[in-house]
């Protein structure tokens, strides 16, 4: 039986991971790049992936709570996450940008 929550431990761990994971990356996303791959909103994730991850931290994986919270983040990671990674930019927020970059973007030499 020891053996058996031992398991259990380490799975209900990955799981808290895994969660915390895909609310990380969620966060680090832009905003309009949700938008752009018709995904809901940044904060609908947001609250879903922050949900989850405080019911996988809270219950026992043998409760439904923890499976329901897996599967909202198992939809994040299939679904919306490669659609965001396949915008230009990887749909990740940039602070620095080129070398040539003016104040109202690149500049093109005067082309």
């Amino acid at each position: 039986m020891q053996g058996f929550a031992g398991f259990m431990w380490l799975l209900s761990i990955a799981l808290i991971l895994f969660s915390g994971f895909a609310l990380i990356d969620a966060a680090t996303r832009r905003e309009d790049a949700y938008r752009a791959a018709d995904k809901k909103t940044k904060p609908f994730w947001l609250i879903i992936l922050g949900l989850a991850f405080v019911v996988n931290l809270v219950f026992n994986i043998l409760s439904f709570l923890p499976i329901i919270g897996l599967i909202a983040t198992i939809v994040y990671m299939v679904d919306v996450r490669p659609a965001l990674r396949g915008l230009p930019g990887g749909g990740r927020s940039s602070r620095r940008g080129s070398s040539s970059d003016g104040p109202y973007g690149p500049y093109n030499g005067g082309r």
